[in-house]
């Protein structure tokens, strides 16, 4: 074998080696039990999918730099849907997987002032700024949502809404993320289970650590 068709076999190789890296299969699927994961919330405390075994609990990817996570928050759509969930008993964990290079990321007590401006409510608000986290659902743009039955298992992943505007959810007919809750706490499976998410990308790190 020559030194050239060598040198290419190399490269090749870390070429595809690099890809398997960065992109990694998600390990989420509808009706399969979800991984256990840990993040650092906006305080610095660890917390982890394990510490609520037992109860429902809804995902939700943001970036307050997003106009369409903007949207839902000027119209008080997401502060609604999240006080409703929460008061039904369910966790609601905020989940920002933005880059530390990328113009968008904020500290924990950034995103924390952010919210609280916004009248947010939220179990957990965590800073995935590895993208770990995001990669395990393959979650691609702010908002998107996902929900996790008592089971552990996934039962929903997708929008929030049908109105895929940066309007907050002001043309919407039907709210996914609210149907699929009262469905779950009626105890009836939920109907829709997944639907196309919209909004901003989420801003990655390209080499996960």
């Amino acid at each position: 074998m020559t030194r050239i068709s060598t040198l290419f076999i190399a490269a090749l190789l870390l070429v595809v080696a690099t890809a398997a890296f960065t992109t990694p299969t998600p390990s989420v699927e509808i009706g399969k039990v979800v991984p256990n994961f840990k993040a650092k919330d906006i305080d610095g405390k660890e917390r982890s999918l394990d510490e609520f075994k037992g109860q429902v609990v809804v995902l939700e990817w943001s970036n307050p730099g997003c106009p369409f996570v903007v949207g839902h928050y000027k119209t008080g759509n997401m502060q609604k849907l999240q006080k409703k969930a929460i008061e039904s008993g369910a966790v609601w964990l905020i989940v920002n997987s933005t880059n530390p290079k990328h113009q968008d990321f904020k500290s924990g007590a950034d995103l924390k002032k952010q919210y609280a401006e916004w009248n947010s409510s939220y179990t957990a608000h965590l800073i995935d700024d590895n993208g770990a986290v995001g990669r395990l659902f393959d979650a691609k743009t702010t908002p998107h949502m996902f929900i996790i039955d008592k089971d552990g298992k996934l039962a929903y992943m997708g929008a929030i809404d049908d109105d895929a505007s940066a309007k907050g959810g002001a043309n919407a007919k039907v709210n996914y993320v609210a149907q699929a809750l009262d469905e779950l706490n009626a105890a009836k499976e939920v109907s829709v289970k997944t639907t196309k998410q919209y909004g901003c990308s989420v801003k990655y790190a390209s080499n996960p650590q």
